[in-house]
Order: structure tokens, then C-alpha cells, then sequence
């Protein structure tokens, strides 16, 4: 008996989408699987927030498909806004309501009874670390508190599919980190994530798969791992204890580089375990005996940079 895997959480087909002459979207085609992290990755200008507006129906495209939760954003709009959450780049909280007064207005419009509402906000503020701040103006809160909030109010609903634009911009590196811990928290429970950012470091953090956008057209798809593979200048270094076995690896592996001085070998690799263990039988073939050994490979910076192929492009962010 064949067992059908489930239908992906979000799946789109040849997405287009143009304002005026400049084109934004140039037939972008995704499939996220549900539970799993799914980043796009790319420069502002890329089309990351005009892709997460079609798919949470609050653009249309000028071309393609999507589905979201198996509903058709183009034919079932209200179908796919009951099953999502969406969290922007700018926080939807109102200043003038505490923060107990922010998640309640969601419950309400959420149509949820008063007595769920109630449970349901004060589930969320335990999980969010807000229940001391939760009677204070949201005018008081910090960056970190305030994301915090805005993710919490979108879970309100109980979405199976979130949409994160960007949400860790501006937080300083340990709210960004609790932001992280969060996300990791909401996917053990089986929601599905869709993340846009600027920053390389959340992307090889969180996301089970990585999309690179540029200029409205996707240009690499697939794990950290395999996209920083596809980017030369990865190695293995390896270190020799004295000048004779360093002598004898040169000899058995050629297109090395050679550190007379430190007693090491660079050798080109794209740090797969396979090419790793080829390397290693090599050596052991030839009874080499190797001090130490460690992989280099490329980072998402050198994906980004490599992949877009512009170096005027705005580059996305580091750290």
C-alpha cells in the first residue's frame, strides 16, 4: 500500500506580478511542506514582501497560482485568512491598549466567546513572557516585547500557516535570538512558517529550506547545506604533524595547497560527506597519518553574493 504524502502547506505555480512597467514577481513556483521552516531570502526590492502579500491574499497576482492550507487564495480568500497568521515588518499593535487589551480585540474579532477569549489570551501571555507587562500600555513595551506581542496576537486564531515578514528587524541579538526560540516552539507543534528576511543568519538558523529571490525570480532553492555547496571556495584543511607526512600528502593529492610553514594542506571540497570520505580513504590508502582536520565551506553571504551575481545590489544583512 503507497502512502500519500500530505498536501504541501503552501504551493504556488508561476506567480507573477508587475506595477506598472517594473516587474516585481517573474513566475515564481514554491512548495513548502507542512511543519517545516521555509525561507525566502533576498535584498529589499527582491519581491519577498509582495510574494507574502499574494499568498496571505492581500494582493492579487497578475499571473500563476497559489494555495495556501489547500484553499485556493484566488478562489477561497476567506478560506486561506481563517487558516493563516501574518506578522509584517511593522507591528499591528495599538499603543493606546495594554497588552491583555491588544490580544483581546483579536479574540473578539476572531469571534471567539468570551470565556475562550479569555483562556486564549492568557495561555499566550504565559507563552510570551508578557504576563507582568500585560496591563501596561503597549506604548511602554520595548522592540523585543512589542514583536513579541504582535506574534502572540497573531496566534489568536490558532493558525496552521504563519507568514513572518521580516520579523526580527530592529531587535537587538537577544530578542532576535527569543524571536528564534519562539518559531522553533511553533513548529515542533506542527505549524507551518513561511519567513521573509534580510538577515543570512536567521535563514541558516531556522529554516528547513531556503529560497533566493532576485529581482522577482527565484535563483537557488534548497537546504543551507546545499546551497553553500554550490558556491566554490569551500575546503578541508588539514594539518600534518611533521614535514615527511606533509610531503607524502602533497604527492597523493595533488591540487592542494600547500603551508610549508604551518605543516598544511588545503584542499578544495565542497564539504559533503562523500568528497570527505573519499579524501580520507585517499589518505589512509597511503598510511598518512593526518594531526588535524577541519571543513571550510562558503556561508550565506558568499550564496547571496554568488547567486545574484550583482555586486550593486543591496546585499542583505549579516549579522
Amino acid at each position: 500500500m503507497v502512502t500519500q504524502s500530505p498536501p504541501a502547506a503552501i504551493a504556488a505555480s508561476g506567480l507573477r506580478k508587475s506595477f506598472g512597467d517594473h516587474v516585481v514577481l517573474d513566475g515564481v513556483d514554491l512548495s513548502v511542506p507542512s511543519g517545516t521552516v521555509f525561507s525566502l531570502l533576498g535584498a529589499n526590492g527582491a519581491g519577498k514582501t509582495t510574494t507574502v502579500k499574494i499568498l496571505s491574499t492581500l494582493l492579487s497576482a497578475d499571473g500563476g497560482s497559489a494555495r495556501v492550507g489547500g484553499h485556493d487564495v484566488q478562489a477561497e480568500p476567506d478560506a486561506v485568512r481563517a487558516a493563516i497568521g501574518v506578522t509584517g515588518q511593522f507591528s499591528a499593535v495599538d499603543n493606546l491598549l495594554t497588552g491583555v487589551e491588544n490580544l483581546l480585540l483579536m479574540a473578539d474579532l476572531h469571534h471567539l466567546g468570551r470565556r475562550e477569549g479569555r483562556r486564549r489570551v492568557a495561555g499566550l501571555l504565559e507563552q510570551f513572557d508578557l504576563v507582568e507587562a500585560g496591563g501596561k500600555p503597549a506604548s511602554a513595551y520595548s522592540g523585543g516585547m512589542r514583536r513579541r506581542l504582535d506574534l502572540a496576537m497573531t496566534l489568536v486564531g490558532s493558525p496552521r500557516v504563519i507568514f513572518l515578514d521580516e520579523p526580527t528587524t530592529g531587535l537587538d541579538p537577544r530578542s532576535r535570538r527569543g524571536m528564534w526560540q519562539i518559531v522553533r516552539e511553533l513548529v515542533a507543534g506542527g505549524v507551518t512558517i513561511f519567513l521573509t528576511t534580510q538577515y543570512l543568519e536567521e535563514a541558516d538558523e531556522l529554516a528547513d529550506r531556503i529560497a533566493v529571490l532576485d529581482h522577482g525570480r527565484l535563483v537557488a532553492e534548497g537546504t543551507a547545506g546545499e546551497l553553500k555547496r554550490r558556491v566554490p571556495g569551500g575546503h578541508v584543511r588539514l594539518q600534518f604533524a611533521d614535514p615527511q607526512s606533509l610531503d607524502a600528502a602533497t604527492r597523493v593529492l595533488g591540487q592542494a595547497s600547500r603551508d610549508t610553514d604551518a605543516l598544511a594542506l588545503r584542499v578544495p571540497s565542497d564539504g559533503s560527506l562523500r568528497a570527505l570520505k573519499t579524501l580520507i580513504d585517499r589518505l589512509d590508502e597511503q598510511a598518512i597519518e593526518v594531526g588535524e582536520l577541519s571543513v571550510h565551506t562558503p556561508d550565506l553571504d558568499d550564496v547571496f553574493l554568488a547567486l545574484t551575481g550583482d555586486p550593486d545590489h543591496e546585499k542583505v544583512t549579516t549579522s
